[in-house]
C-alpha cells in the first residue's frame, strides 16, 4: 500500500532505511484504523434490545373521517408577516437586540426565579443582563389584514440555555398566522437551567400579555388594533406547559400566593390553554398542586417521551373544574411513539441531550414531521374551536376517530370532559366500594373476580401517582374445572389424560358491574334523550383465574362424609396420576377488551350496545424508550402508561337499539363482561351529561364499525427511535 498522505512522506524522507520501513508498516496500520472502530460500533449496536411495538390498529381505527370541515392543518387564506419585539439588551441574538420592531421594557423576575451566585456572573456576561432586568422578547407570526385577530402565546421549556428554543415553533407560527391567528413564541431561554422557576415562567407570560396590550393600543405600533384581546390562548411545552396553566391561574389572582407584596393586576381574557408534554408540580403554591378552572384545556403527550416520561399533565387535567355554566371542555390526546423534543424543531430527538442516541432507542420514534403534523391538526383545531368559535372541530376532542384522515397513522388515546359532566362514580373520597361520588349513588356487582379501588399509578418507579383513584374490575366467565370436566376432556382426547391447565370448566353467566342513578339526580341533571353516558376505562393484560362456583352446602356435606368413611377392606389403592407436563409460558394477549354497556330504566327495560361502537379498549401500549435490554424495566414500574380512554355514549343510541327503553328514566348503568371471556379493566370515571353545546356530539362514527383489531406493527412512515432534565 502506498503511503500518500503528506505526514507519511515527510517522516520517511527524514528516516530512510529500516526506520522508514518500520514507520511505513505503522502507517499501514494507521490507515486500517476504521476496522476496529467498526467492530466497536457493531458491538455497541448489538447491545440494543429488539424493537417491540404494540399491534398497530390505525388502519381500522382511523378509517373514517366524519368531520366535514377543512383540515385545520391546511394553510389558510392569509399572507403571513413576521416581526420581533424585545427589550434590546440581548448580547447573543441580533434579532432581540437591534432587530426589534417593537421595543419593550425590562422586568424584574427575581422574586419568582433565582440564580445561584456561582452562575450569576457567567450568565450576565453571556446575556448582557440579569434577572432584575429580564427582557420581554418574542418572535411573532401574524396575518396580513385589518384584524382584529385572536392571540396565542407559546413558551418553550427547559433546555440548554445556550441553544435557543423559541425558534422551534415556527411551523405552528406559519400555519396559525395563515389561518388568522397571531402567534408569539416567547423567549425565556435566560431562565433555562434554573430550578424552582416555573412560577417565573408563568409570570413572564402574563408580562408578555401586558406588552401585547400596549402593542394593540399604541399609535406607533404596526399591530395597533389588530389584536383581539378578548380571545387569548396560552400554550407551553414541558416546563412551559405547566407555566401556561399556572399563568391562567395567576391571571385571576390578586396576589402572588407566596408573597402578598407581589400584587397581580392581569385579568386578561384567557380562553384556552395548550400543554405539550408538560411537567406538573414543579411549582406548588402554598404547597398545593395548582388549581385551575373555567378555561378550555388541551393536553398532548407522547408514549416514548424520554424526558417527561410520565404523562404528568393528567393530574392538571383532573384538577381542572368548570363552575360557571359556560361550554368549556378539556381533552387529552396521547400519541403512540411520539417523544418529548420533536414538538420543537430545535430540540428534535435529543430528549436526553446531545448524546441521546447512546441511551435512548431513537429507532422507536415516529417521524418528526408526522409528530408535528399531529400537533398542527389538534392545536389548530383546538384554537379554531375555542377562539374562533368554529364548533365543527369539537368532535375530534371527544373522539379522535372523527378526524381519522387528518391524523398520522399511529395509535391515540383520548380523554374528554365538557362542562355539563356530572360524576356518578370517581372512586375518591371514601373507602366504601358500594357508594358513588354523588348523593344516593350505589354500586353493585355480580360474578367478579377482582373489585378494589386504588390510586392510578404513573409508569415511573416509586409512589408517584396520577392523584386520582380508580376501580380495578376483573372477571372470568369460566368456572373452575371439576373432576367431571377433566373426565370429559380425557374422553375427548382418546382416553389420554389432559393437563389440568388445558381443561376448561363450564361457562358461567357474564360478570357485571352496575352504577345506579337515583331519581333525584336524574331529575336535577335533566337526563333524557339528549344526554350521554361517560366511561373512562383502560384495559390491562391481567387475567383472573377461573371463577369459583357458588357454594352447594349439601354437596360439601356429602364430600366431608365421604372423606371420613374408611376405605373398604381389600380395596386397591387408586393409581398415582401421571406427572403433568409444565404449563408453557403464555404469550401476552394484546387483543383489545370487548364488553357491553347496558342501560336499565325504572321499569326494568334494558338497552345494550357493544363498547367498541364508541371506541377501542386497547391493552396497554408497549413503550420501551431505552436502547439497552432491561433498562426500561429497571427505570419504570411498567413499560406503559395507564391512560383510560373516555367513551362518550349518547343515550339516544341505546333508545334506538331498544324501543321499549325510556331514555328519560335511566336508573342503572351496567358493564356486562359478555364478550372477552376473562380480563381486568380499570375504570376511572362513570358519569352523565347533557352537553352544554350539541356540537360536542356531532360527527358520530357510523354504527357497526369494528374497532381495535390488531393489524400488526407496520411502522410505515414512522421512524424506528430520547430528557434534557424535566424540560
Amino acid at each position: 500500500m502506498a503511503i500518500e498522505n503528506g505526514a507519511g512522506r515527510n517522516f520517511l524522507d527524514v528516516f530512510p532505511g529500516k526506520m522508514g520501513q518500520l514507520w511505513r508498516f505503522r502507517m499501514v496500520l494507521w490507515k486500517l484504523r476504521p476496522a476496529p472502530i467498526f467492530v466497536a460500533v457493531v458491538a455497541f449496536a448489538s447491545c440494543s434490545q429488539a424493537l417491540k411495538f404494540s399491534p398497530d390498529d390505525s388502519k381500522t381505527v382511523l378509517s373514517h373521517q366524519t368531520i366535514t370541515a377543512q383540515n385545520p392543518a391546511d394553510r389558510g387564506p392569509f399572507k403571513v408577516a413576521s416581526l420581533f419585539y424585545g427589550s434590546g439588551t440581548d448580547k447573543q441574538r441580533r434579532e432581540f437586540r437591534d432587530g426589534v420592531t417593537l421595543k419593550t421594557k425590562t422586568v424584574d423576575v427575581s422574586p419568582f426565579a433565582t440564580i445561584q451566585a456561582a452562575q450569576a456572573k457567567t450568565r450576565k456576561d453571556f446575556w448582557g443582563f440579569d434577572l432584575k432586568k429580564a427582557p420581554i422578547n418574542g418572535r411573532v407570526w401574524y396575518p396580513e389584514g385589518a384584524g382584529p385577530f385572536p392571540l396565542a402565546l407559546i413558551v418553550h421549556g427547559n433546555h440548554n440555555w445556550r441553544e435557543f428554543s423559541d425558534p422551534g415553533y415556527e411551523y405552528l407560527g406559519e400555519l396559525l398566522a395563515s389561518r388568522g391567528f397571531i402567534l408569539a413564541s416567547v423567549d425565556e431561554n435566560f431562565i433555562n437551567g434554573l430550578s424552582g422557576e416555573n412560577d417565573g415562567r408563568a409570570w413572564l407570560l402574563l408580562k408578555h400579555l401586558e406588552a401585547w396590550k400596549t402593542f394593540n393600543e399604541s399609535n406607533d405600533s404596526p399591530l395597533k388594533g389588530k389584536v383581539d384581546m378578548s380571545r387569548i390562548a396560552l400554550m407551553g411545552h414541558s416546563r412551559g406547559g405547566e407555566a401556561a396553566a399556572l399563568a391562567a391561574t395567576f391571571n385571576r389572582l390578586k396576589y402572588y400566593p407566596d408573597n402578598f407584596k407581589q400584587e397581580f393586576k392581569f385579568n386578561f381574557n384567557v380562553k384556552a390553554v395548550v400543554a405539550i408534554a408538560p411537567v406538573d408540580g414543579q411549582y406548588k403554591p402554598t404547597g398545593q398542586f395548582t388549581p385551575l378552572e373555567n378555561v378550555n384545556y388541551l393536553l398532548i403527550h407522547g408514549s416514548h417521551d424520554g424526558d417527561v416520561s410520565t404523562a404528568q399533565g393528567l393530574r392538571q387535567y383532573e384538577r381542572l373544574r368548570f363552575t360557571d355554566g359556560q361550554p368549556w371542555f378539556k381533552s387529552v390526546i396521547f400519541m403512540y411513539r411520539a417523544n418529548h423534543g420533536q414538538w420543537n424543531t430545535v430540540w428534535g430527538n435529543k430528549d436526553s441531550g446531545p448524546r441521546s442516541g447512546r441511551t435512548l432507542d431513537l429507532r422507536t420514534l415516529i417521524e418528526p414531521e408526522a409528530q408535528r403534523q399531529f400537533a398542527k391538526v389538534v392545536i389548530s383545531g383546538f384554537l379554531e374551536a375555542t377562539l374562533n368559535n368554529k364548533r365543527e372541530y369539537l368532535p375530534m376532542f371527544r373522539d379522535h376517530r372523527t378526524a381519522g384522515a387528518w391524523l398520522p397513522k399511529t395509535m391515540y388515546t383520548t380523554r374528554f370532559q365538557e362542562a355539563g359532566y356530572h360524576a356518578l362514580a370517581e372512586f375518591d373520597g371514601d373507602i366504601d366500594l358500594t357508594t358513588g361520588s354523588a348523593r344516593g349513588v350505589t354500586i353493585s356487582s355480580e360474578g367478579l373476580s377482582t373489585w378494589n379501588e386504588n390510586a392510578v399509578p404513573f409508569r415511573g418507579r416509586g409512589t408517584d401517582t396520577q392523584n386520582h383513584n380508580a376501580v380495578w374490575i376483573g372477571w372470568n366467565n369460566r368456572l373452575v374445572a371439576t373432576d367431571a370436566d377433566k373426565e370429559e376432556a380425557k374422553k375427548a382426547n382418546g382416553g389420554k389424560p389432559v393437563p389440568s391447565w388445558q381443561v376448561k370448566g363450564k361457562p358461567a353467566p357474564p360478570a357485571t358491574y352496575s352504577v345506579s342513578i337515583p331519581d333525584g339526580l336524574r331529575s336535577e341533571w335533566g337526563i333524557g334523550d339528549r344526554s350521554v353516558v361517560y366511561l373512562a376505562l383502560a384495559a390491562t393484560s391481567t387475567k383472573p383465574g377461573p371463577r369459583t362456583p357458588p357454594r352447594d352446602p349439601k354437596k360439601e356435606e356429602d364430600e366431608k362424609a365421604a372423606e371420613k368413611k374408611p376405605p373398604a377392606k381389600g380395596a386397591p389403592k387408586p393409581p398415582t396420576p401421571p406427572k403433568e407436563p409444565p404449563k408453557p409460558k403464555e404469550k401476552p394477549d394484546e387483543t383489545p377488551i370487548e364488553l357491553s354497556v347496558e342501560l336499565v330504566d325504572t321499569a326494568g327495560h334494558t338497552a345494550r350496545l357493544p363498547l367498541n361502537r364508541f371506541g377501542v379498549a386497547r391493552k396497554p401500549l408497549d413503550a420501551r424508550i431505552y436502547r439497552r435490554e432491561g433498562r426500561d424495566a429497571s427505570r419504570f414500574t411498567n413499560i406503559y402508561e395507564l391512560i383510560p380512554q373516555t367513551f362518550v355514549m349518547p343515550v339516544a343510541d341505546f333508545a334506538a337499539a331498544s324501543p321499549s327503553f325510556d331514555p328519560r328514566q335511566v336508573a342503572t348503568i351496567r358493564l356486562v363482561f359478555d364478550k372477552t371471556e376473562a380480563g381486568t379493566v380499570i375504570v376511572q370515571h362513570v358519569g352523565v351529561s347533557t352537553p352544554t353545546d350539541p356540537a360536542f356530539l356531532a360527527a358520530p362514527i357510523p354504527a357497526g364499525q369494528t374497532e381495535g383489531k390488531g393489524q400488526g406493527a407496520e411502522g410505515k412512515g414512522q421512524r424506528q427511535g430520547q430528557g434534557q432534565g424535566q424540560r
